[in-house]
């Protein structure tokens, strides 16, 4: 047995339970409820998900597979393409299971990350058979410290008949200490959630678990996988520009301070740009409570502009982390990993006031937003925490391109195709073109402000015409539509492969 195999299992008793990834996989059966560690690449379950799809060449095995929210290839791409997969939740963003969901051969089950842990402690999700989790060491006392995400991995753990532990000696055993992990009592016996600010500590360092529990641990070497985002370019530098003199105005009118408030930035790459343009700005001295933690925040920390980041998870380019994870101990002291149940807890992002920066697929007249399904049927990832952060953030911005595909679609429609976010909880709509603040407006007063402002001009002249028909056709109600255009710009995409008639 490896030395550094042995410091890192605090346990002596469990040095014995160390094996291959083909002996742990060989203990999960066809048909178990695997919870799996892992928030949007980072941390997540690597070598037995790989033992697994093995497997499943030679045999009949398909597993249900919960997690904190995207996995990296081992799990959705490779054990989902090998065929290992009867239900996926409850968050993905591989395009190979992506395409399996929307052919309908694994099924799929979108819900807000903050409540998935309630599923699993009602029963609703589970028994949980195996509980599989990454981890960068185990205490003496009991401790599986995570690596890089929390997630659900506490939840998991605790309702999971069997833990499978990934020791991954790629991470840093710097990082123990950086974790925050809290888990709430009982519904109905839960006392307040003791976050007064992102930067108070209020659990313990890594997840309690039985030790009789742990039937396998697993040696691992593998880096997470990068994120996908890409580079800024000109017109997210222009939505940026739009946000920042918003974010001005609110200090003008006595809303914000120089500090602004604690800031959430959803994942993706429109969102992580967006938030790349503070590096230039005036604000300092700024703090981060969100779920992930991208490029962005670690660009901003370097720069002096960030001071402290709370999150779930941290998932960066392969550049960065080279960078972040190679000298974690230089920002252990500026960053806290959570629960994905207390980072998207709603009591805690009203407690604090959050401004909460998420992304659009598209946005309608009234400010309607769908975040998660392409022409109303085809799953692009999911809600994510979207909607834990929209409906109970001081400030909820949606951030989108105002078109997509060479500009043959344009992101701003007259109705949806799926209601993801409803008008009443979206506040401001931000693209290249411009900003529009809906706050306290009735929906045909948002209309002007959303089509001057935030359309590409290739599509106002038709979004007006939409809405001065339905206007007329419906004798000007409350929120005019004429029911049988309202989604024939999706309809003529669909058709033609463009919005414009």
């Amino acid at each position: 047995m490896e030395e550094a195999v042995v410091k890192r299992i605090g346990i002596s008793d469990l040095v014995d339970k160390v094996c291959s990834p083909e002996a742990a996989a060989s203990l999960i059966q066809n048909g178990d409820i695997v919870g799996m560690s892992g928030f949007t690449r980072a941390g997540d379950a690597k070598v037995v998900p790989l033992a697994l799809a093995d497997r499943v060449e030679n045999e009949e095995l398909k597993i249900d597979v919960y997690t904190g929210a995207s996995l990296g290839p081992e799990v959705d791409q490779v054990l989902a393409q090998a065929g290992g997969i009867r239900k996926r939740g409850p968050y993905q963003g591989d395009p190979a299971i992506r395409n399996l969901i929307n052919t309908g051969e694994v099924l799929y089950v979108d819900a807000h990350l903050s409540h998935n842990a309630e599923l699993v402690r009602q029963g609703i999700i589970g028994p949980i058979d195996f509980a599989i989790i990454e981890a960068t060491a185990i205490t003496s006392d009991g401790f599986l410290v995570p690596t890089t995400s929390v997630g659900n991995s506490p939840i998991y753990a605790k309702y999971a008949k069997n833990i499978i532990v990934e020791l991954n000696l790629a991470h840093s055993e710097s990082l123990v200490g950086v974790h925050d992990i809290y888990i709430p009592e009982d519904q109905g016996e839960r006392k307040p959630i003791p976050i007064l600010n992102p930067t108070d500590r209020i659990g313990d360092i890594g997840i309690k678990v039985d030790p009789e529990k742990i039937i396998a641990i697993v040696v691992s070497n593998e880096q997470d996988a990068p994120s996908l985002i890409v580079d800024p370019d000109d017109e997210t530098q222009d939505m940026a520009d739009h946000l920042l003199n918003f974010l001005r105005s609110e200090i003008k009118a006595g809303r914000l301070t120089n500090k602004l408030a604690p800031l959430q930035s959803g994942v993706g790459s429109v969102a992580n740009a967006v938030l790349e343009g503070f590096k230039e700005s005036e604000f300092e001295d700024l703090v981060i409570f969100s779920e992930v933690l991208q490029d962005a925040v670690f660009n901003l920390i370097d720069a002096g502009k960030v001071s402290f980041a709370s999150c779930t998870s941290i998932t960066i380019s392969e550049e960065l982390q080279k960078k972040v994870y190679g000298n974690i101990e230089n920002y252990s002291d500026k960053i806290i990993i959570r629960p994905q149940e207390i980072s998207n807890h709603p009591e805690v992002i009203r407690r604090l006031g959050l401004v909460a920066i998420n992304a659009a697929l598209e946005v309608d007249i009234y400010g309607n937003v769908n975040s998660t399904h392409v022409g109303g049927t085809r799953m692009m990832n999911g809600i994510g925490g979207s909607g834990d952060f929209t409906r109970n953030s001081r400030l909820s911005i949606f951030v989108t391109k105002s078109y997509a595909k060479g500009g043959k679609l344009s992101s701003i429609v007259p109705m949806v195709a799926h209601h993801d976010h409803t008008e009443h909880d979206v506040h401001v709509i931000v693209t290249e073109q411009g900003v529009a603040d809906l706050r306290g407006l009735a929906p045909k007063e948002r209309v002007p402000l959303i089509i001057e402002n935030c359309v590409h001009p290739d599509f106002k002249t038709q979004l007006w015409d939409y809405y001065n028909e339905a206007a007329n056709l419906t004798g000007n109600a409350h929120t005019p539509h004429n029911l049988e255009k309202a989604l024939s710009w999706h309809v003529n995409a669909a058709k033609t492969g463009t919005m414009k008639l």
